[in-house]
C-alpha cells in the first residue's frame, strides 16, 4: 500500500473513531455502519481523483458531489414527499424536508434521543463533513497535524453535549470515547510520519544517542515530523479534555432547544408555570415521518369523541396563548368531578376505560388522556393540576423530570352526552369563571370583536352564538385549511387569519376562543390528539399528524365543552353542536381517522392528478368514445366522401362526447353497488353545477355544504345526507357493520335532479354538455404522460450507467 493510500485509510479511521463519541446522543448505534460505509465511499472517490490526478479543488468537489448523491439516495425515500419535476428534484426536495425534520427532532427530544430518520441523516452527514475536512487536510494538503482541528471540534461538541445532558453521571463511556478518538488521531500522525520518512529515504546506521533516526541537525536538534506530530497530538488531546469542561450547560433537547416551549422546561414544583406546547404542533402536522406516538384500546361506544387531551391554554396575553401558573397536587385515587357539570349531565354520562401505551419517541411531560378523566393508573412520579385536569411529570433530579416516554397506563373517563337543549338553556356562568376566562388583551384588534358580533347577530343565547362561530369557520366563512401558513399566535396573527382566511387548527382554535371571549363566553384552547385510526385488531394508532388544537367553551351545568371550527379531513363535529335540522335516518357514531388517512371528498383535489383511491375505484381516465364509423355514399371519389363524412360526424359527435362520457360513468358508478362510487358521483354532480369540491371537509361537512350552496329542497337535501351517512358508516364502522348499498343510486339521482333544478337553463345545459368534472380526462392523460416520461428517463439513466466511461488520453 502506498503512503498516500495509507494516509487515506487512517484519515477515515480517525474520523470514524472520533464519531463514536456521538453514540451517547441517540438510543441506537445503527447509524454508525451507514456512516462508515459512506465515509469509505467518500475516501475511495478522493483516492481515485488523486490518482488520475485531478486538481485539489476538483478532488474535493468530486468527493462532495458523490457524498451528497449517496446521502440523497440513502435517505431520499424517507420523507415520502411528492414532486413532479423529475427524479433529481424529488430527491432534493425529499432530502431537504428530512434534513429540516432532523433539526426539529434534535430540538425536541432529550438525550438519548430516538434514532429517527432525520437525526440519522444529521449524524451521518456531519460525520461525512468532518471526514471530508480531515481527508482534505491530511491527504490532499499533506498536513495531518492540522487535521486534528476538525476531529477536535467533533469530539468537543459530542463530549460537551453528553456531559451537559447527563450532569454528574456522564462518565460511563466518556473515557472510552476519548481513548478511541485519541488513538485515531495518533495513528493518523504516525501514518503521515512514516510517509514523510519514506520520501526522504532510510538512514543507515544508528542515530546518535538522544537523537532521532529520521534526520537531525548538526546542533543535535531533532527535526523529525513524527515527533512534531506527537507534540501537536498531545496539545490537541489536552484541548479535547479542557474544552468540554468550559462549555456552557445545554439543556432540553439534544441541542438545548427543547426546553422552551414543549413542556420540557423547569416549571414543575409547587406550581406549573406558563408553557406553550404549540412550538412543535405545526411541524408535527407537516412532518414527513408520520410515526405512531400513542396506541390505545378503549371500550368507548363513541370513538369519535376519544380525543386525547394534553393540557388547556387558558391565558391570552396578546402575544400567545399559554397555560397559566397553577398549583399542583398529588394525584388522587379518583379525580374530582369536572367543574360545572350538573347532576343531569352526569347521569347521562358513561364511564369508559382506555389502556394507552406511548412510544419511546414520545418524551413529553404532559400525559395524554381522554377528557374528563376520573382516574389514572400509571407508574412514576406525576402531579395533578385540578383546573385543567392535567397530569404533569414531577421532578426526578437536577434538570430531570418524569415524562411519558414508553409508559403504559390506563385512564377511566366520562363520555359526556350533553344535548343541544341543555346547552341552550345553560344559565349564566359562575362569576369567577366568567371573570377569568373572558379576559382579552388590550391589543386585541377591534376587528375580532366586530366580526364575532356580525357572525352571531340575532343569536339569543351563548350556545347559538358558539354554533354560529363554529359553522362560520368550518363551513360558510370561506376558510381554507393549510398547515404551511405561519403559525403566529398573537393578536395580530388572529386579525391576519380573519383577513386571509387560511391556516391550520391553531389559527381556528385561537380565533374562535378569542371571539367567544369578546362575546362574554368563557373559552380556552385545548391541545392534544384527535382519536386516531382504528386497526383491524382493535388497537387505535395515534400518529404525529393527529396533533390538534381545539376551543373549549364553558356552559354552566355542562362544563367545558369541545367545539370544532377546523375544516380538516377526519375531524367530526360534536353531535350537540350540529344544526338542529330534521334527519330522516339516524346517523351512527363514527370514529375519526387520523389526519393521514385518505378521505372522500365532494370532488377531486386540484393538487393531485390521479389519487390511489380513485385508481382503485376505476375512475381515472375512462376511455372516451372510440371511433365513429361513417357511411359511404356516391361521389367523385371514395376518399373525398369518407373525409367529408368523417368531418361531419366529428362536428356532430364531439360536442356530445362529454355528455356521453358522464352518462356512461354515472351508469357504471351507480350500477357498481359501491358506496364510495355513489359518493363520487354525487360529488361530480355538484361539481357540474358549479359547487367546486372541497377535500378538506368530512363527508358530513361536504354534504351540508352541497345542501347549502345548492339551495336544495328538503327531499333532495335528505337524499344527500343519506348518502353522506352511508359513506361515514362505510369508512368508519367496525368490520361487519358496513351498510348495504340499498337505495343510494336513487338518492344520488334525486340529489342530482335537485341540483339541476336549482340552476338556470344555461347552467343546466353546461352541466349536461360541458360538465366541469370532465377535467378528469385531462388529469388522467397528464398522469399517464408523466408516468411514461418518468419511465423513459429511468431507462435512459440505466442505459447511460451501462456505457463505459470515457478514458483520459
Amino acid at each position: 500500500m502506498s503512503g498516500r493510500a495509507r494516509l487515506t485509510v487512517f484519515a477515515a479511521l480517525a474520523t470514524l473513531f472520533t464519531a463514536w463519541s456521538l453514540s451517547p446522543l441517540v438510543e441506537s448505534g445503527g447509524w454508525l455502519p451507514q456512516a462508515a460505509l459512506l465515509l469509505a465511499l467518500q475516501s475511495a472517490v478522493g483516492a481515485g481523483a488523486r490518482r488520475v490526478p485531478l486538481a485539489r479543488t476538483l478532488t474535493v468537489a468530486a468527493q462532495l458531489l458523490v457524498s451528497l448523491l449517496a446521502l440523497m439516495l440513502l435517505f431520499g425515500g424517507k420523507a415520502r414527499t411528492s414532486s413532479g419535476d423529475g427524479v433529481l428534484a424529488y430527491l432534493v426536495t425529499d432530502f431537504g424536508a428530512l434534513f429540516g425534520q432532523g433539526v426539529q427532532d434534535v430540538n425536541e427530544f432529550a438525550m438519548p434521543a430516538p434514532l429517527t430518520d432525520g437525526i440519522r441523516l444529521l449524524l451521518v452527514s456531519g460525520v461525512l463533513l468532518i471526514g471530508l475536512l480531515v481527508d482534505l487536510l491530511a491527504v490532499t494538503a499533506r498536513t495531518a497535524a492540522a487535521a486534528g482541528l476538525p476531529l477536535l471540534a467533533l469530539y468537543s461538541v459530542a463530549a460537551g453535549l453528553t456531559g451537559a445532558a447527563a450532569g454528574s453521571g456522564s462518565g460511563g463511556a466518556s473515557w472510552f470515547s476519548f481513548l478511541l478518538a485519541g488513538c485515531g488521531y495518533l495513528l493518523l500522525l504516525l501514518a503521515e510520519g512514516r510517509d514523510r520518512l519514506a520520501q526522504w529515504g532510510r538512514v543507515f546506521g544508528a542515530a546518535p544517542r538522544g537523537e532521532v533516526a529520521a534526520g537531525y541537525s548538526g546542533g543535535g536538534q531533532a527535526l523529525a515530523p513524527v515527533r512534531t506530530g506527537r507534540r501537536i497530538g498531545a496539545v490537541a488531546l489536552g484541548l479535547a479534555l479542557a474544552v468540554p469542561a468550559v462549555l456552557p450547560a445545554l439543556g432540553g433537547g439534544v441541542l438545548g432547544g427543547g426546553s422552551g416551549g414543549d413542556g420540557e422546561g423547569t416549571g414543575i414544583g409547587p406550581s406549573i408555570q406558563a408553557v406553550n406546547p404549540l412550538v412543535s404542533l405545526q411541524s408535527s402536522l407537516n412532518t414527513q415521518d408520520n410515526r405512531v406516538v400513542l396506541r390505545y384500546r378503549t371500550d368507548s361506544p363513541q370513538l369519535s369523541e376519544q380525543y386525547l387531551r394534553i393540557l388547556a391554554l387558558d391565558e391570552f396575553n396578546g402575544v400567545k396563548w399559554e397555560a397559566s401558573g397553577r398549583a399542583l397536587t398529588d394525584v388522587p385515587k379518583r379525580l374530582p368531578n369536572p367543574p360545572g357539570v350538573s347532576a343531569d349531565v352526569l347521569a347521562g354520562a358513561t364511564e369508559v376505560q382506555t389502556f394507552i401505551s406511548s412510544a419511546q419517541t414520545y418524551a413529553q411531560r404532559y400525559l395524554p388522556m381522554p377528557y374528563p378523566a376520573t382516574g389514572v393508573d400509571i407508574a412514576g412520579k406525576w402531579r395533578f393540576e385540578p383546573a385543567g385536569r392535567t397530569l404533569v411529570g414531577d421532578q426526578l433530579g437536577k434538570d430531570k423530570y418524569q415524562n411519558a416516554q414508553g409508559v403504559q397506563y390506563s385512564v377511566r373517563s366520562l363520555l359526556l352526552r350533553p344535548t343541544a337543549e341543555q346547552l341552550k338553556k345553560a344559565p349564566a356562568p359562575d362569576p369567577g369563571i366568567a371573570a377569568e376566562y373572558t379576559k382579552v388583551p388590550d391589543n386585541l384588534p377591534a376587528v375580532v370583536a366586530q366580526t364575532a358580533r356580525e357572525v352571531t347577530r340575532g343569536a339569543k343565547d351563548d350556545y347559538t352564538a358558539a354554533v354560529r362561530l363554529q359553522d362560520w369557520f368550518a363551513v360558510s366563512g370561506g376558510f381554507r385549511y393549510d398547515t404551511k401558513v405561519s403559525s403566529g399566535t398573537g393578536s395580530a396573527a388572529i386579525a391576519r387569519f380573519l383577513a386571509d382566511k387560511e391556516g391550520f387548527c391553531v389559527h381556528f382554535a385561537f380565533s374562535m376562543a378569542s371571539m367567544a371571549r369578546t362575546l362574554g363566553i368563557p373559552a380556552r384552547v385545548a391541545v392534544g390528539f384527535t382519536p386516531g385510526e382504528k386497526q383491524s385488531d382493535g388497537v387505535v394508532n395515534v400518529s404525529m399528524r393527529d396533533a390538534h388544537a381545539w376551543p373549549e367553551l364553558y356552559f354552566e351545568g355542562v362544563g367545558w365543552t369541545r367545539f370544532e371550527p377546523t375544516p380538516r379531513s377526519g375531524i367530526t363535529v360534536p353531535d350537540y353542536s350540529r344544526p338542529s335540522t330534521p334527519q330522516p335516518l339516524p346517523t351512527a357514531p363514527t370514529a375519526a381517522p387520523s389526519a393521514s388517512a385518505a378521505q372522500p371528498s365532494a370532488g377531486p383535489s386540484k393538487a393531485e392528478d390521479c389519487p390511489p383511491d380513485q385508481k382503485k375505484l376505476g375512475e381515472c381516465g375512462p376511455a372516451a368514445a372510440r371511433n365513429n364509423a361513417g357511411s359511404g355514399g356516391a361521389g367523385p371519389t371514395a376518399a373525398t366522401v369518407l373525409a367529408w363524412t368523417a368531418g361531419g360526424v366529428a362536428l356532430l359527435v364531439l360536442p356530445l362526447l362529454p355528455f356521453a362520457w358522464r352518462r356512461r360513468l354515472r351508469s357504471r358508478r351507480l350500477g357498481s353497488g359501491e358506496v364510495m362510487a355513489a359518493w363520487r358521483e354525487l360529488g361530480d354532480a355538484a361539481w357540474d353545477v358549479g359547487i367546486a369540491p372541497d377535500e378538506a371537509l368530512s363527508p358530513r361537512g361536504a354534504a351540508d355544504r352541497v345542501v347549502a350552496l345548492g339551495s336544495l329542497e328538503p327531499a333532495a337535501a335528505d337524499a344527500v345526507r343519506r348518502v353522506s351517512g352511508a359513506v361515514e358508516r362505510a369508512l368508519y364502522a367496525p368490520p361487519g357493520a358496513e351498510p348495504s348499498y340499498g337505495t343510494l343510486a336513487a338518492d344520488v339521482l334525486v340529489a342530482r335532479a335537485g341540483l339541476l333544478s336549482g340552476v338556470s337553463r344555461r347552467g343546466r345545459l353546461r352541466a349536461l354538455f360541458a360538465p366541469r368534472s370532465a377535467v378528469r380526462l385531462r388529469w388522467a392523460c397528464a398522469a399517464r404522460w408523466s408516468a411514461q416520461a418518468a419511465r423513459a428517463a429511468s431507462a435512459s439513466a440505466r442505459l447511460r450507467s451501462l456505457l463505459p466511461a470515457r478514458s483520459r488520453g
